[in-house]
């Protein structure tokens, strides 16, 4: 007999997702378990971007995790970039004093023209796809006044770093 060869392309994931992490300071200690996570994004996404911020974002994003000032990016300048179409996922342990969140000067990089909360409202308003995960046990999240802050201005959609967690969160960004 003869074999009908039928050619396919490969399937790619067309998702575009825009990861922006959260280095240094208390993010010290999940390390090694935000590697893996980021690892199996990168490897996963076609369209995989990713910027760094310190405990909460404002005008500036960095490229490089060791936050050089010299490589930082406009946030004005990634809001524009990124179409609305990406799913936007921040990674970090929202674990900061709360003026770092409320507060014009609050950042403790430089002193931040706006607040961090203006920045996440137009982050979470460009991106209507969303969601913050969280390497902390959800169980002490209720003790840390910025996680409350942080769930307010991201419409509850923060997960924690675990399978059911993760599963969770993809969920909400399919939606």
């Amino acid at each position: 007999g003869y074999l009908d060869l039928k050619m396919r392309p490969e399937r790619h994931n067309t998702v575009k997702v825009l990861m922006l992490l959260d280095v240094g300071g208390t993010m010290d200690d999940h390390i090694t378990r935000i590697e893996e996570l980021f690892s199996a994004a990168k490897n996963e996404f076609k369209h995989f971007e990713h910027y760094y911020f310190h405990n909460c974002v404002y005008e500036y994003l960095w490229k490089s995790n060791r936050r050089k000032q010299a490589e930082r990016f406009s946030s004005w300048d990634i809001l524009r970039k990124y179409t609305p179409d990406y799913k936007l996922i921040f990674v970090g342990d929202a674990t900061m004093s709360p003026y770092e969140i409320l507060q014009a000067g609050g950042s403790v990089e430089y002193n931040n023209e706006e607040p961090g909360a203006q920045w996440l409202r137009r982050f979470v308003s460009t991106f209507p796809k969303h969601i913050w995960l969280n390497p902390e046990p959800e169980g002490v999240w209720q003790y840390r006044q910025s996680i409350s802050l942080l769930q307010q201005l991201i419409g509850g959609k923060m997960f924690p770093v675990t399978l059911e967690g993760l599963e969770r969160a993809m969920r909400q960004l399919s939606k």
